[in-house]
């Protein structure tokens, strides 16, 4: 210890406190010492190396005595003995340790393979022999009905929409903008929901043909906004409505809700589409309608005439899939999903994007969407719930037989020849009389 207390270490500290000032007299206790119980660690670990790399003579010496009374020869993997054990009770240990574990289910709800819609099918990528009539006809009516942008003039809208004041366009452009994003979340719902969920061939060749024309009707109203307006700051703002227009974008949450919600049945799936297709459109194809009224637009106007007829079919059939349900959820669900449709339309044709813009009394359009709802309502198999009359006569035309001059363009009831033909009508004969 003396000589540990002659180490530089201790001289370099006691010359510190000798510049500090301090008192020069001989310490009690070496400065080295508080070192101590460090260099006895490190000692302590060197003769622990070297006990462990020192050699054994004898591997025996290292070999650890058994216990006495421990024998665990053929008792491998062997579960502890469950008689006499006295930590848990004899039934209770038995039953915790021999029962097998049931797995937890759900509460009971209808089961997919009640509803033959949903049932699985193994024969569903073969079309024939056709199951469901009434769903094929359906189909076959939708194909005969298709139609492209191309067949929209829109020569004469341009100088239309210039003579229109600055609220009529603010008034069109919105709802154009409204249109052209709404599409996309049908196809969504389409995709995501309805196209996995239904199991049968003739619903799929609508669904199938379904998105085909939302595609072809969001075209239009994109083409629409392209041509009428100029501004790109404003075309961008218009294109991107969902994330810039507060009004179109609570329309489209709703819709997208029920999108991802994975609770609700099909058949809360099917009304909530249905009212989005058969309520969320109603009153702007009103508005522009009653643009058609005026004599203005003539390009927007027949583009609205055959987006209303596909509509109208599209909320027709999801009506048809919902009456072949077997679990159909009940009338108070679906007034409670109608009737916040028609509150949100509501509030987006009177309040938020107001048709008084555009010369429309909001009272009327208020009851004309509650008259949209009624039928609705009735076509699902239900009462009716706000019992109004339609205060629009001019849409009482508006449906899947149009009256249209075939030969000032093409009417919004042409039908492409033979579609909807049987095969006997379309048979060739020579028996015929000229």
């Amino acid at each position: 210890l003396g000589r540990l207390g002659g180490m530089s270490a201790g001289k370099s500290s006691m010359e510190d406190e000798r510049s500090k000032g301090i008192n020069n007299a001989v310490h009690p206790f070496p400065a080295a010492w508080p070192r101590l119980p460090a260099l006895f660690c490190r000692a302590a670990t060197m003769l622990s190396v070297c006990f462990l790399l020192a050699p054994v003579g004898d591997p025996q010496q290292l070999q650890l005595l058994p216990l006495k009374g421990l024998n665990l020869v053929d008792k491998e993997n062997t579960p502890p003995a469950l008689n006499g054990t006295r930590v848990l009770a004899s039934k209770t240990a038995k039953r915790i340790f021999q029962e097998p574990v049931e797995p937890k289910t759900r509460a009971a709800t209808p089961r997919m393979q009640d509803e033959p819609l949903l049932r699985e099918n193994p024969h569903h990528f073969v079309i024939f022999p056709i199951e469901y009539p009434d769903i094929w006809q359906t189909y076959k009516k939708g194909e005969a009905s298709f139609w492209t942008t191309k067949e929209v003039d829109l020569s004469k809208d341009v100088w239309h929409w210039e003579s229109l004041k600055p609220e009529g366009r603010y008034f069109i452009s919105h709802v154009l903008a409204f249109f052209a994003a709404s599409y996309g979340i049908v196809n969504e719902n389409l995709v995501e929901r309805f196209s996995q969920e239904v199991q049968i061939t003739e619903a799929h060749c609508f669904y199938g043909f379904q998105m085909a024309m939302k595609n072809i009707h969001s075209e239009i109203y994109s083409l629409l906004i392209d041509t009428y307006i100029k501004d790109p700051n404003e075309r961008e703002f218009l294109f991107n409505a969902i994330e810039t227009m507060p009004c179109v974008k609570k329309k489209a949450d709703w819709a997208l809700l029920w999108v991802g919600d994975k609770e609700a049945t099909y058949g809360e799936h099917v009304a909530a589409f249905a009212a989005v297709e058969g309520i969320f459109f109603s009153g702007s194809f009103a508005s522009i309608f009653w643009l058609k009224k005026r004599g203005l637009m003539p390009g927007l106007t027949f583009s609205n005439e055959l987006t209303g007829r596909d509509e109208g079919l599209h909320c027709d059939f999801a009506c048809l899939m919902f009456k072949h349900q077997v679990h159909k959820p009940s009338e108070e669900r679906v007034r409670e999903i109608i009737i916040s449709a028609v509150r949100m339309e509501q509030e987006f044709l009177t309040e938020a994007l107001p048709v008084k813009l555009i010369g429309m009394n909001c009272t009327l359009m208020k009851q004309y969407i509650e008259f949209v709802a009624d039928r609705l309502m009735l076509e699902l198999g239900f009462s009716r719930v706000f019992r109004v009359e339609n205060p629009f006569d001019f849409m009482e035309n508006i449906s899947l037989e149009g009256n249209t001059n075939f030969f000032e363009k093409r009417v919004g009831k042409y039908q492409r020849m033979g579609v909807m033909s049987s095969p006997t009508e379309n048979s060739f004969t020579l028996g015929a009389d000229f």
